[in-house]
């Protein structure tokens, strides 16, 4: 039995076949160029028929390149990036680009929110995420900067729900894709009932603006006479349910309960478990729908993560950019190789990675502290990368506490995991074992899964992952290593955000006077 998975993601969409046992049969990538459209500094947007068009590439190569293995595929799924937001007019016609999860815009002006709503967030410490909130949901900017394309809006989707109704024609996403500014009730899995409710004033949306949801596994579809002509896709194949990118990676690990952990080394990195209980790592941080029917994957995220590393490569990086060049391999590559020259805790320089402030730190900043005469740019990247882990640990400390469980392994996904420096990195930080499985497109491995399990091949996820997800390689952590970054992050780094709030405060108060 084979399926076909879609994953779109932020640079690029992969269309790849599984077999039951998890094997990759084929492979098409459609790199973006340019990934997302910036018409100002905080600005991230891009055509949403850009996507359609990327995913009809991919699969019409597909058939081309592995025709025996597509005539055979008997369903897909579709997983993408997450809180990227498409809006449709009454025709099905997108009214402007999708902006995407990078974006930053915030809508002017204030909530709504009653008195005693606005007395609530301020006792439990939550009132500038919950006004923040407010700001960075579309809806709301668009209700206030563009009225005109506001009032032609008859639908309001994530890019999941949008790359669903062009292939199926129908307005059904899945539960597990709900991540984003949206009136989404994570306990029950299901938009909020209640009209009245603050969710809906705090994201603006109207629930006739919404798609119907479906459990991760249910059918949503099936491939219509118009897609089919334009994907190659048979008309009639069933579309089936899975999630978003990040869910789809902690399944695809084989993260099925809390004493393992999945971290994805992604343009965000996150760290995430999955429960039998709805469990609040933070207050307003949900935790998100597993894809795994009535279950839940906790999770804290860096949301500039291995875009750090992105970053530093374009800023500071063009010496090593260039020998990379001229020993014919990447400069990741080289940058992952000189790790090595530099010891753990990178002689006292620390990164404190919230360039992007998250709903616990509404205007955080980011830092590099403890800089000597004896740091290179090498430290600075070595640094960046134990930042973001350092990061990963608090997110970690946070969810064991809230679980009432200890964490014993790590899977590890996304593109940092692509380099064993970094893994073994991570194993050290974390002082527990890390491993990688078969495929580094886990994410669509993860859509694979569900879609297997949804065509019956497999009764349960347990089964599906004994087949399906298989360890390639193990990092043993080095236990006096582990010992000195546990002293760096309890002495240091867990005191940074406490030090640095008021000065981050300052910088944001000189910015907007």
């Amino acid at each position: 039995m084979k399926v076909l998975s879609i994953d779109c993601g932020t640079q690029s969409l992969r269309a790849l076949i599984f077999s039951d046992k998890g094997e990759v049969l084929a492979r098409v990538k459609i790199d973006y160029d340019p990934p997302y459209i910036s018409q100002g500094v905080d600005n991230a947007e891009q055509d949403p028929e850009f996507y359609w068009r990327a995913l009809c590439q991919a699969t019409r190569k597909l058939r081309q390149e592995a025709s025996n293995h597509f005539s055979e595929i008997e369903g897909l799924s579709v997983t993408t990036q997450r809180s990227t937001v498409v809006v449709l007019d009454k025709f099905g016609k997108p009214v402007r680009n999708a902006v995407l999860w990078l974006d930053q815009r915030l809508a002017p002006g204030k909530p709504n929110f009653t008195f005693w709503e606005n007395v609530g967030f301020s006792i439990i410490g939550m009132k500038d995420a919950a006004h923040k909130a407010w700001r960075r949901s579309l809806a709301n900017y668009m209700r206030n900067v563009e009225p005109e394309l506001w009032n032609r809006v008859d639908k309001y989707l994530l890019l999941s729900g949008y790359l669903n109704y062009k292939l199926t024609g129908l307005f059904v996403d899945s539960t597990a894709s709900q991540v984003g500014y949206i009136p989404f009730d994570y306990k029950h899995f299901k938009w909020y009932e209640n009209p009245r409710y603050y969710k809906w004033r705090m994201f603006g949306i109207e629930r006739h603006m919404l798609p119907k949801l479906v459990n991760p596994t249910s059918i949503v579809g099936y491939v219509t006479e118009e897609a089919s002509r334009e994907t190659g896709l048979p008309e009639g194949l069933p579309v089936i349910a899975s999630g978003a990118d990040k869910m789809c990676e902690t399944l695809a690990v084989g993260c099925l309960g809390p004493e393992v952990a999945s971290i994805s080394l992604g343009t965000t990195a996150t760290i995430e478990t999955t429960t039998d209980k709805y469990v609040e790592v933070l207050p307003f941080m949900p935790p998100y729908p597993s894809l795994v029917p009535g279950k839940y994957n906790p999770e804290v995220g860096i949301f500039r993560g291995y875009w750090l590393l992105s970053w530093f490569k374009r800023e500071f990086a063009a010496h090593e950019v260039r020998e990379a060049e001229q020993l014919g391999i990447s400069a990741e590559e080289l940058l992952n190789q000189r790790l090595k020259s530099i010891p753990p805790g990178s002689e006292g320089l620390i990164v404190h990675p919230t360039w992007t402030p998250g709903l616990d730190k509404a205007f955080s900043r980011g830092a590099i502290v403890g800089f000597s005469d004896k740091h290179t740019r090498i430290h600075v990247y070595r640094a960046l990368i134990e930042g973001i882990n350092f990061g990963l640990m608090e997110g970690l400390e946070l969810i064991q506490r809230k679980t009432k469980t200890v964490v014993k392994r790590i899977g590890l996904s996304g593109g940092g995991a692509l380099s064993e420096e970094i893994c073994q990195i991570t194993a050290d930080m974390f002082g527990v074992t890390t491993y990688k499985v078969q495929t580094h497109d886990t994410s669509a491995l993860g859509a694979a899964i569900a879609c297997f399990v949804g065509l019956k091949r497999f009764e349960t996820f347990e089964e599906a992952v004994r087949n399906m997800v298989h360890v390639s390689s193990e990092f043993i952590p080095n236990q006096e290593h582990h010992h000195k970054y546990e002293k760096i992050y309890n002495r240091i780094y867990r005191k940074l955000w406490r030090s640095m709030n008021g000065l981050y405060g300052e910088l944001r108060k000189l910015e907007t006077n």
